[in-house]
């Protein structure tokens, strides 16, 4: 008999994750997924385009919840799950990240006996201001099994505790890591013409976009380097928006802002820029695997290990730092990539093989 897994996506991130984990367990004929996706990333070019390019099979229940205060949206998001545990009752339930879909979907299978499996488990950016830190922290502590990226994930979760806490912490690499390898090769040209030299940029987290002051040293910043170089900005709707609200003018700029893209745009964009700036925990990961520096548009991350080792800078949100941060790896070019940080692209099938023991 299958095992039955009821797997909740609901942001960009988690599309691609799915994706690779998706694939290994229907090639094992031994699990029977069922898949939520709460709605939480509505835009068409945010969401569609991902299970239209990557193959992932369309969600059996989208739970259309959205647009509102994080404990609406949760709270909606938790009620519809139930919905959808009571009439499909798995043997367990799959959530990945840090997002409001991945704490509710762990809070409703927790408290009906599901047993929970989180995968990107243990990442700490020790910053409690911000809601995806909320989530990954509660959502670690009510798992069954904690499917940890990196080394440092696992130490932190045992810095908590969590060898005193009934639950399995495995080391299983990073599937986005999974992910670039597989997808690397079927990168897709975003239609727009780009330079031919460009640094690629994302800015969305709510801490820049909704400190005005900061989105202004940000793009001062941005204005400035890309005098150097062109940036290339595929523009987040909520980003978009806020700029429009400081009368910022698009058109009098080196900046090519292009609409949001798909994952194998974004592939295509990462593999051919010269460097990467950026607020997305995700990106950073990204730069790395396609072999790119990056500059980190936050305060702190959760991905410390690219610090440590000098392949990232976290430069915040503030002018001179971002331009200081730019100018120092304008001047670095002995970095070597080598390294297997995230594994070795095998995350999906450790995955499944822990699930079926």
């Amino acid at each position: 008999m299958k095992l039955k897994i009821v797997t909740i996506i609901g942001a960009r991130p988690q599309f691609i994750k799915a994706a690779v984990v998706s694939r290994v367990f229907v090639n094992s004929k031994k699990i029977n997924e069922v898949i939520i996706h709460t709605g939480q990333h509505f835009d068409s070019n945010m969401s569609d385009v991902f299970f239209d390019q990557m193959s992932i099979p369309k969600p059996d229940y989208n739970l259309g919840v959205n647009g509102l205060t994080h404990g609406a949206m949760t709270g909606k998001m938790i009620e519809g799950i139930e919905v959808v545990l009571l009439k499909e009752k798995p043997d367990w339930l799959l959530v990945y990240g840090d997002t409001n879909s991945t704490l509710a979907g762990a809070l409703a299978a927790k408290k009906m006996g599901i047993k929970v499996a989180h995968v990107e488990a243990g990442l700490r950016s020790y910053n409690m201001g911000m809601p995806e830190e909320i989530n990954r922290i509660l959502t670690d502590r009510i798992s069954d099994v904690l499917f940890c990226p990196t080394n440092i994930a696992v130490s932190n979760l045992y810095k908590e505790g969590y060898e005193n806490i009934s639950c399995r912490i495995i080391n299983s690499g990073d599937v986005m890591q999974d992910a670039a390898l597989f997808y690397s090769d079927k990168a897709q040209k975003p239609a727009v013409d780009l330079p031919n030299r460009f640094i690629l940029a994302t800015i969305h987290r709510a801490e820049n976009t909704d400190d005005l002051d900061a989105l202004k040293s940000i793009f001062e910043s941005f204005e400035f380097i890309s005098k150097q170089t062109k940036i290339v900005l595929p523009l987040h709707p909520r980003t978009k928006q806020k700029l429009i609200d400081i009368n910022y003018n698009f058109n009098s700029t080196n900046i090519v802002f292009i609409e949001p893209v798909g994952y194998l745009e974004m592939v295509f964009l990462l593999k051919n820029c010269d460097l990467v700036m950026t607020d997305s925990g995700g990106v950073q990961k990204e730069a790395y695997f396609f072999s790119k520096l990056c500059i980190t548009l936050r305060n702190e991350t959760e991905w410390t290990e690219l610090v440590d080792y000098g392949f990232n800078i976290i430069a915040g949100n503030q002018t001179e730092k971002i331009i200081n941060s730019f100018n120092e790896f304008v001047m670095k070019n002995d970095c070597s990539f080598e390294m297997e940080l995230y594994g070795s692209g095998n995350a999906g099938s450790l995955i499944l093989n822990e699930i079926l023991k």
